[in-house]
């Protein structure tokens, strides 16, 4: 059975983009309905007020980090 590969994209001083089919569960079991959604955004800077989803709070935080991956060589 072959199934798309999920997409995560790391936005710039901002959240985790997650594009594709994914379960999101808590430490719990239980389980967001993502029904419809064909991405989610995920908060990095700790101060959404809607965790573990991005609300813009790191735009008034002033959130910085740019992660890149590191050089092949």
């Amino acid at each position: 059975m072959s199934e798309e590969a999920v997409k995560i994209t790391v936005r710039p001083n901002g959240p985790l983009r997650v594009e594709g089919p994914v379960v999101l569960q808590d430490a719990e079991g239980r389980v967001w309905d993502l029904t419809g959604k064909p991405g989610i955004s995920l908060c990095r800077c700790g101060a959404s007020e809607n965790k573990p989803f991005c609300d813009g709070a790191h735009k008034r935080i002033e959130f910085q980090s740019s992660p890149t991956p590191p050089s092949a060589g």
